[in-house]
């Protein structure tokens, strides 16, 4: 049985006194030569290394200075001057493949060096995609810097462990830190981020009209411009597409951009054009190219929706058993419903028995519509669902100038916002933001910002009188 101390023998058993604690670590004499050898092998490391990832850099080094150790400083003097005079015509003459060959490859060198891996370490810490783990900080792996005519592409090998959620949402961060005016980040391989900073916005001036296509287009038709400067080609057989946006955002250059490419096959015979104009202003204008498939009364329109009902289930009835897809012809048409303001039907709709029917008929071809060749695209300004309960059975959804950045999301899906479908924040002046948009396809969740062409009234009125009566029965 333990017995209870006096306070004086207790003093003297236990110390009050702090005392230090070293841990000495263990010494091993590593003999010399394995010390060179590990030296010798980073250095040779370090050269392979460098010759790999900067060849051209390092033979504008390593020539000259041959030349100069075996024909003298002369020889060596001429021939980077021959190079570069070579380069210089090179640059005049063909200018686009000069980029693409020499100017890229050497901007992505310098941004590299200069700017992305100057500043990889600050960047990474403050921004809080960089660890300290028992006194060590790691720090996310910069692999490639490769550049295109309007963009800086960075892939980046993320720490293990980390998600591409943590980057996206650290991406302002990350364009204050590298001084650049918008930065998104998209998924690569696993592991792996690809981070895209803009360096000029080919898409802040206004797009004139496409020319018409030359031959019958149906699958995809051309609309506009991607952010990268490239074509970009709307599919529409096979989808459906809502088109969602403010006033003024420019809904009807996608309407008439998409109208204008499928002209061509409606001449041919193997689309048609059906148009619902509830507000009377902007399908009207060209309501020549349409004929007898053009509504505007609600009670119109919903005769119209019904109409294309029965021409899916007719469809469906022959195609069962026999054909699972719609290959068109001139017997069986792609037909392209074209909805300008689908709220006007829906749920501004004060006829209660017209609403129902509206959209029973536009749930029915969103549903069933698309193996049977027929399309819907619909234009609205207000994407919220007791605006439109049908939103999620469009696949594909084009975002353009939104008030709230929480419409973002509700048009292109959860989570749009923070891989960059910034379209809250897009310019209300019509020269730089009309047409403006974020797609987001049901087969790439990655949304891609694109302008439509701004079909003017003259265009549209050129194409009534070259196409007028395209959309009369056959």
């Amino acid at each position: 049985m333990l017995r209870k101390l006096p306070g004086d023998h207790t003093r003297d058993i236990v110390s009050t006194v702090p005392t230090q604690v070293v841990f000495r670590p263990v010494v091993l004499n590593t003999p010399a030569i394995i010390t060179m050898l590990v030296a010798l092998f980073r250095a040779l490391a370090g050269v392979v290394r460098t010759v790999w990832r900067h060849p051209v850099a390092c033979l504008a080094v390593a020539v000259p200075a041959g030349l100069c150790l075996l024909y003298g400083w002369r020889t060596g003097l001429l021939a980077p001057l021959g190079v570069v005079s070579a380069l210089a015509g090179w640059r005049f003459t063909s200018p686009t493949s000069f980029s693409r060959w020499v100017g890229l490859r050497l901007r992505a060198w310098w941004v590299l060096v200069w700017v992305y891996r100057r500043h990889w370490q600050p960047v990474m810490v403050v921004s809080g995609l960089a660890k300290h783990i028992g006194g060590r900080e790691y720090l996310p792996r910069l692999l490639k810097v490769t550049c295109t005519p309007t963009a800086d592409v960075l892939r980046v090998k993320m720490l293990a462990g980390q998600s591409a959620d943590v980057w996206q949402e650290r991406a302002d961060n990350l364009a204050h830190g590298f001084a650049r005016p918008q930065c998104r980040v998209t998924v690569g391989s696993p592991g792996r981020v690809v981070l895209t900073f803009p360096r000029r916005d080919v898409l802040a001036t206004p797009i004139p009209a496409l020319p018409v296509p030359p031959v019958p287009v149906v699958a995809a038709v051309p609309i506009g411009l991607r952010e990268d400067g490239a074509p970009y080609l709307l599919k529409l057989h096979g989808t459906h597409v809502l088109v969602a946006g403010a006033t003024g955002a420019g809904k009807g250059s996608w309407l008439w951009s998409a109208v204008r490419g499928l002209l061509p096959a409606a001449a041919a015979g193997l689309v048609q054009l059906w148009a619902l104009d509830p507000k009377r202003m902007e399908l009207s204008y060209g309501r020549s190219l349409f004929g007898p498939r053009y509504a505007a009364d609600p009670a119109d329109c919903a005769d119209l929706l019904e109409a294309a009902v029965k021409v899916m289930q007719e469809r469906a009835d022959r195609y069962a058993g026999v054909q699972r897809t719609h290959v068109p012809t001139v017997e069986d048409p792609f037909v392209v419903v074209l909805v300008d303001e689908v709220a006007f039907l829906t749920a501004y709709q004060t006829d209660r028995k017209l609403k129902e029917r509206t959209l029973a008929a536009l749930a029915t071809l969103t549903t069933q519509g698309r193996a049977v060749g027929i399309a819907v695209v619909a234009a609205l300004q207000d994407p919220r669902k007791e605006v439109l309960s049908i939103r999620n059975l469009f696949p594909d959804k084009i975002a353009l100038r939104l008030d709230e950045p929480s419409q973002v999301d509700l048009v292109l899906g959860d989570g749009a916002r923070d891989r960059g479908a910034l379209a809250d924040q897009i310019s209300s002046y019509p020269e730089t933001g009309a047409g403006v948009g974020y797609v987001r396809l049901e087969a790439d969740p990655e949304p891609v910002r694109v302008r439509a062409a701004y079909v003017s009234d003259t265009d549209i009125l050129a194409m009534v009188r070259r196409y007028a009566g395209t959309g009369e029965a056959r």
